[in-house]
């Protein structure tokens, strides 16, 4: 197995033991390294066992069959297992017949807390850790859950720990906006990883600057619409709702994430005062809403389209005679055509598209191999954007081969099954597809060719997605566009964004600095902190008032008739709850 000059310099102190973060950029190699670290740790001890944990699903057979079976299968005995495969029920089993274990987080955790024999493991039954996109170890994500048993084994003396490797091309800041915060965020995901060092290469930067092309960066900032009479109508109609709730205070920041979070808890409070009026118009209002985004990503027919859906599925599901429902369809009915009207005004069309349109047409036109990525905030958006490109004349001469890359699960739209996902990134290999329009899925994890040309379209995220979506554009001369509204705050935040990854690059520079000593004390004094504070949080949730299983009722979430009882509910796995009554309808 043949390794380059800078991944042979960060695994030094992994090859003789010790806990460390790899940190290299998107691209560069980092499984494979890690993968050279859990060959030669079998091979040099004895009784050795390694578990692989990713934090997603289809990295469980991303790993197995793009690395470690290619690679190891000749020496090792290697197993996949993950929430898909009937494997996990005999996790114990599995793990005591194999060398090389890959799962997922979740799984180990459930097998760390089973009381059952074919499940059960202990931390110490392994002896080597990798986990993957270790910078989700903080707060109560669930890596931070198994590094916490960890943790609590080496405080209370147990001695053979595994040891643990993680690897990353992003810690990110963790919000923070000073170099001493941002400090306090490296050195508590490096407690939280017990690690010794974080590894980057020092001494080899020039082979990995080789490697790692880093592409142009392009703000492609357009200005608003002169006039919006469709988004203006759109908001008329929100704010007719509010005023038929009694509401003439309001927020009325319409189509925006904080106006969302306001309307998620009105319905909420609804629910929970059982306030149908209040809480069917919160619906409808975030269905307004998510039309204006729509508004502002994609075309004014996508919006009206999307909307027309909504209350053709509501009026066919409810068929409902009450005075709420009646007053919200009847105003959704009779603005309709005026709507529809001033959808098809292409005076008024988003202008983003038409940057988009020539983005696309400069990168396609020069190349036929061209690869692109457009990343957008929605699953919505993705099928949108998919139409857009289809049907647009401009672009229908360039063999652009276009498809969506989506995460699993949503209850607003279509999702991905992991087979889906597969077939996409295996056909946009083999140059089948051209083109994907995703969603942050692809920003981490997915084993995606290296691209020449990646869109953010109109994104307000952290540095972590920035800094990953850019490691996508890896090809020569490659292209990375941030595509958004002149002056607007998704600009604002992406500038933002690199003033943030340059203050992560500092703070990982001065811990990597720190003298071993200092930095061993640091830590150690972080771990036993995060461990007081989650006994504390635990105790504080025992004390909390229980109900008993029969007290509780839960009610429709669209009437108030009382469907189950808390003891009609089983808790699978600590995690799924499944209602085990045959009555319930």
């Amino acid at each position: 197995m043949e390794l380059r000059d800078y991944q042979w310099e960060v695994i030094g102190p992994a090859l003789e033991g010790k806990n460390i973060i790899i940190w290299l950029p998107t691209g560069t190699g980092k499984t494979r390294a890690a993968l050279y670290v859990a060959m030669r740790h079998l091979e040099m001890q004895s009784n050795a066992k390694v578990a692989m944990i990713v934090n997603k699903v289809h990295l469980v057979h991303q790993h197995y069959s793009k690395e470690f079976q290619p690679h190891l299968k000749d020496k090792f005995k290697i197993i996949p297992i993950s929430g898909d495969s009937e494997t996990k029920c005999f996790f114990a089993n599995f793990v005591k017949d194999s060398d090389i274990v890959i799962c997922t987080a979740q799984i180990l955790y459930n097998a760390l807390q089973s009381d059952s024999e074919e499940k059960h493991v202990e931390l110490t039954d392994f002896t080597l850790l990798i986990i993957d996109e270790c910078h989700h170890t903080q707060k109560d994500a669930i890596y931070n859950k198994l590094m916490e048993v960890y943790l609590q084994k080496k405080f209370t003396g147990h001695r053979k720990l595994p040891q643990i490797l993680g690897l990353t091309a992003s810690p990110g800041t963790g919000g923070a906006s000073t170099f001493e915060k941002a400090v306090d965020h490296i050195l508590m995901i490096c407690a939280n990883l017990d690690t010794w060092r974080i590894m980057s290469p020092q001494i080899s930067i020039k082979d990995l600057e080789a490697k790692v092309k880093q592409p142009i960066k392009q703000y492609d900032l357009v200005p608003e619409r002169d006039k919006d009479p469709f988004g203006d109508k759109l908001k008329e109609l929100m704010t007719t709702i509010h005023q038929y709730l009694g509401e003439h205070e309001f927020n009325t920041d319409f189509g925006t994430q904080m106006y969302e979070q306001k309307v998620v808890e009105m319905e909420k409070h609804g629910a929970e005062t059982v306030d149908r009026r209040k809480r069917t118009c919160a619906m409808h209002l975030r269905k307004y809403n998510d039309a204006l985004f729509l508004h502002d990503t994609v075309r004014m027919k996508d919006a009206y389209d999307f909307l027309e859906e909504f209350y053709i599925l509501e009026k066919f599901v409810k068929d409902s005679r009450d005075e709420t429902d009646v007053f919200l369809y009847r105003l959704f009915n009779g603005n309709s055509n005026e709507l529809l009207e001033l959808s098809s005004n292409i005076e008024y069309e988003n202008p983003k598209l038409k940057r988009l349109e020539e983005i696309l047409e400069k990168h396609f036109q020069s190349s036929s191999n061209s690869r692109g990525l457009i990343f957008t905030c929605t699953r919505q958006s993705t099928t949108y954007l998919l139409q857009w490109i289809n049907s647009n004349e401009s672009l229908k001469g360039l063999n652009i081969k276009a498809a969506i890359l989506t995460g699993a699960g949503s209850n607003q739209s279509k999702h991905m099954t992991q087979n889906e996902q597969k077939d996409v990134i295996q056909k946009f290999r083999k140059g089948f597809l051209n083109l994907l329009i995703s969603t942050s899925v692809a920003e981490e994890g997915f084993d995606i060719p290296e691209c020449n040309i990646v869109v953010r379209y109109g994104l307000m995220t952290n540095e972590i997605s920035m800094v990953q979506a850019r490691g996508r554009a890896r090809a020569e001369d490659s292209c990375y566009s941030f595509l958004a509204k002149s002056g607007g705050r998704e600009s604002q935040r992406e500038m933002t964004n690199e003033s943030l990854e340059d203050l992560m690059n500092q703070a990982i520079k001065y811990v990597q600095n720190i003298p071993e000593r200092e930095y061993q004390e640091k830590i150690k004094h972080l771990q036993r902190e995060s461990l007081t504070e989650r006994m504390m949080k635990q105790a504080k949730e025992e004390s909390k008032k229980k109900f008993s299983a029969s007290d509780v009722q839960m009610d429709c979430r669209n009437c108030p008739a009382a469907v189950a009882y808390g003891s009609d509910i089983r808790v699978v796995e600590g995690t799924h709850h499944v209602n085990i009554n045959p009555e319930f309808k």
